[in-house]
């Protein structure tokens, strides 16, 4: 028997193994499609880890819970947006959310993010005797590259940092994502979040005379006909959902899209039993040669990458070949790839695409942190164009765990007051950081999106997939401003941070200004700060 809990959704049980999410359970028992659109479309998971909303479904009662980042619980009660209207729960009506007290916490340093960027970051101060918050909206801390369940073992790279974390006096605070942020005018900052899901759910407010953002990045998605069927995801969100517990075993899966990822997400697929039928990768044959033979400097990532080779020899790794469009009624059936020249149409269970990474800056650019080519800027140490905020990572600009890792040492130690030029570690982190940073701009320039991809999608191809906006809806002249308001795209639950990249790069349009809450939250959660909450949220409760 596979050892788990059991979960009711729409009204029958279904076995959820240890530590997994309710998406992964949801998956397991074929269950694909999660919720309907505005116009009545089924969806699905798309990225994973809680960014695009795609997964929302009720638990307990409360709409609009994301599947994907909340654990399966004992005797928890799922209803799918697709089945919720001839569903009704034999005990009775849907709780209401509790208005919870307001949680109050202060700290010398506050960290968002628990990638290895944040955890870094908040070991390195902590050590130092700093009072450090980290604060993630995930279960556990490791970030994407290292989810892992609960009781699991954790990736090799990951469990050095993971138990100087639980040593090093940080509090952890798990399952709080930031919605607001500013600066104090006494000095200082201040955060507010909502913590956990349905049964922990509350307000919190952290002050902190420093703060350390370490966000990450998300996919980059891009449009093309057929991109909102259930089993369309990202590559990186195969990868979040495999981790916490989704089946690929029998399914027939295409990856296709662009950068390194593709090759760890396909070795980690094909040993979960899917079928591979192809990888493949949009950028030209030259340019990837050209990427790798600048790695002969690190071998180790040469012989990573020869590993994830080795574990699907007989799936073919293409290069030069995109997804013109993917098939199906309910969901995905097939998906057809080209080289520019010829089509060739694949039956497909799965297809996991995605077109590298984008720096996930809300909370800095609320905190009026300054940014170019969508990064924030940082100085030395880390601290960005607002004095005591520092960033660190990926939205400082994708470039991978290493970087990340060399770039939230030298944050945590900057923010705690220790990091001096003169020291022999702060040398070798900065040096780290340099070589980090070059090669970043190697691996950005190797695998940038293509040209062609923006004639993908036609008229009818959704593009803003939370308010189902259409390609043909859209001015090429206008404004991302405009486009919210003559469309609502970009103005459902993931506020934009699926279509706005997808935007930016079909018409060339900036990020529109940030507005606090940066992510949904529950009135209960606003209302929980009484008159004492900030300013801006207050409007909203």
């Amino acid at each position: 028997m596979n050892p788990g809990t059991d979960v009711w959704v729409n009204g029958r049980p279904v076995r959820a193994a240890t530590g997994s999410s309710v998406a992964a359970a949801l998956l397991d028992a074929g269950i694909g499609a999660f919720r309907t659109s505005v116009h009545g479309e089924a969806r699905g998971p798309l990225c994973g880890m809680g960014i695009c909303h795609e997964c929302r479904v009720t638990i307990n009662g409360v709409p609009h819970r994301r599947a994907c980042v909340e654990l399966a619980r004992h005797d928890m009660r799922v209803e799918t947006g697709v089945a919720s209207e001839e569903i009704s729960w034999r005990d009775g009506a849907a709780a209401e959310p509790a208005e919870d007290a307001l949680e109050q916490l202060e700290a010398d340093i506050a960290v968002v993010g628990a990638g290895p960027a944040g955890i870094a970051a908040a070991v390195s101060a902590a050590e130092r005797g700093r009072r450090v918050v980290l604060l993630d909206s995930a279960a556990e801390p490791g970030g994407q590259i290292w989810r892992h369940r609960r009781g699991y073992p954790v990736p090799s790279d990951a469990g050095r940092w993971l138990r100087r974390l639980e040593r090093s006096g940080a509090q952890i605070i798990r399952g709080a994502a930031v919605v607001d942020a500013r600066a104090l005018m006494t000095g200082g900052f201040e955060l507010f979040a909502e913590r956990g899901g349905q049964e922990e759910g509350g307000a919190l407010r952290v002050s902190a005379a420093r703060v350390v953002i370490a966000t990450g990045a998300r996919e980059l998605f891009l449009p093309f006909p057929g991109w909102t069927l259930p089993g369309v995801i990202g590559v990186g969100g195969a990868q979040a959902l495999l981790k916490l517990g989704a089946p690929f075993a029998g399914k027939r899966v295409v990856v296709a899209g662009t950068g390194p990822l593709l090759l760890p997400v396909a070795a980690a697929l094909a040993r979960s039993g899917a079928r591979l039928a192809v990888v493949a990768e949009q950028a030209e044959r030259r340019a990837v040669t050209r990427f790798a033979l600048g790695l002969w400097r690190e071998p180790r990532t040469l012989l990573d990458a020869a590993r994830y080779r080795a574990a699907f020899p007989g799936t073919r790794y293409v290069t030069g070949t995109w997804v013109v469009r993917a098939g199906g009624d309910d969901a995905l059936r097939e998906v057809t790839l080209t080289d520019g020249r010829t089509e060739r149409t694949l039956p497909c269970d799965v297809l996991c695409t995605a077109f590298g990474l984008v720096p996930s800056t809300e909370l800095a650019r609320l905190l009026g942190c300054t940014t170019r080519d969508g990064a924030v800027i940082s100085h030395d140490g880390g601290e960005t164009s607002i004095p005591g905020v520092y960033c660190a990572g990926e939205l400082a600009g994708v470039g991978g765990a290493e970087l990340a890792l060399a770039e939230g040492e030298l944050s945590g130690l900057s923010a705690a007051g220790a990091c001096h030029g003169s020291d022999a570690r702060v040398r070798r982190l900065e040096a780290r950081r340099a070589a980090g940073r070059t090669r970043a701009a190697a691996l950005a320039h190797a695998f940038a999106p293509r040209a062609a991809l923006r004639a993908l999608p036609t008229p009818e191809t959704i593009i803003c997939r939370c308010e189902d906006v259409p390609l043909g809806a859209l001015r090429p002249e206008w404004t991302a401003r405009q486009a919210k308001l003559y469309t609502r795209a970009g103005m459902g639950p993931c506020q934009g941070r699926v279509c706005g990249a997808a935007l930016e790069f079909l018409f060339g349009w900036p990020p529109d200004a940030v507005r606090p809450p940066i992510e949904p939250v529950l009135a209960s959660t606003l209302c929980a700060g009484g008159a004492s909450a900030p300013a801006e949220l207050a409007t909203y409760a």
